[in-house]
């Protein structure tokens, strides 16, 4: 009897546990926290110093996984494979704005669901040490001499890149012989082994390299001078007519699954809002030369949608697009 009744006890226990998620508060676990770029690139360096201030707001951990490959599509596509529990979060930059346009995938982040753009970096031509240009001038000189000789190190189809590149190409000439890397981090490590001639670089990961000598930045991607590089001269000196792309810049931000329940998306908003608002964070982005963005809601929406038509449009016109962005609905600039 009394083995009988115990074991009643058990059942109605293991029951009790087996429902308990469904009530429970969130985050009932871990949270897998997926970056689809390599470590040691920009993406992931924002993220590590970010996630320890969202930690402390949310009570919960993060797991930083850095799933890399196919311009971020990989972990990117990981990420909608996953539960809708809001245990899985995309920790990510701006590259699946361009998916549709590239045919890389049939999905941009209006498929998720945006918990926060974190902040917006500029673009940087960094070139090694040795390099025997010192100007922007200098390098398209270099290239147009000898078209296609010149290493340029890419990230993939719609890799930042290969977004500056096109830019470049629909105001002038650019040609060059492209090495893939899976992000920023291993394409300095490259440049630094004199395996590249240059590479155009989020300044957030290129930053220390410069300031230190190690890397040359020949321009920063911008109408005007970066605080953060003093000297670094803006790409508009030798291409004035970049300026109609400007401003313009990679971003960082965190997605889920449109599904996940309002709860979690309420409590994951709140808790990156509050950790990207700390000024410890806000520092160390302003100090890299990036600039805090901290949007959510119809303000992100707005800010993906705009920068989506600057970049898919530019790419279209400078031919590294074949399909035009209008047939996909995204408006002209």
């Amino acid at each position: 009897m009394i083995k009988k009744l115990l074991a009643s006890i058990t059942l109605t226990a293991v029951a009790a546990g087996l429902t308990l998620p469904a009530c429970a508060e969130y985050p009932q676990r871990n949270i897998q926290a997926v970056v689809p770029w390599g470590a040691g690139g920009a993406t992931d360096i924002v993220m590590r110093s970010l996630i320890p201030h969202v930690e402390k707001e949310l009570g919960g951990k993060f797991i930083i996984n850095n799933r890399t490959g196919g311009t971020g599509v990989i972990g990117s596509n990981y990420v909608l494979q996953q539960r809708p529990d809001g245990h899985t979060v995309l920790l990510a930059a701006e590259n699946a704005q361009l998916y549709p346009l590239l045919g890389l995938a049939d999905f941009d982040y209006g498929d998720f669901h945006t918990i926060n753009l974190i902040g917006q970096n500029v673009a940087v031509i960094a070139v090694p040490a040795d390099s025997p240009y010192n100007s922007m001038a200098d390098l398209l000189a270099a290239a147009k001499a000898k078209p296609s000789t010149l290493r340029m190190g890419v990230t993939g189809a719609g890799g930042l890149p290969g977004s500056v590149h096109a830019m470049i190409e629909a105001v002038d000439d650019l040609k060059v012989r492209e090495v893939t890397f899976a992000g920023d981090g291993p394409g300095i490590t490259a440049m630094l082994g004199g395996h590249l001639d240059f590479m155009p670089l989020s300044l957030i990961a290129a930053k220390e390299m410069i300031t230190s000598g190690k890397l040359k930045g020949l321009a920063v991607v911008s109408a005007e001078e970066n605080a953060a590089l003093p000297g670094v001269a803006p790409i508009t000196d030798a291409l004035p007519e970049m300026k109609k792309f400007l401003p313009w810049g990679p971003f960082w931000g965190v997605w889920v699954r449109q599904d996940i329940p309002d709860e979690a998306k309420q409590k994951l908003t709140e808790a990156f809002s509050k950790a990207v608002a700390k000024e410890e964070f806000q520092s160390f982005l302003t100090k890299m030369g990036a600039l805090p963005l901290n949007l959510t809601g119809d303000e992100a929406k707005q800010y993906l949608d705009r920068w989506q038509s600057v970049t898919t449009w530019s790419l279209y016109e400078a031919g590294a697009a074949q399909t035009s962005p209008e047939s996909l609905g995204i408006p002209k600039p």
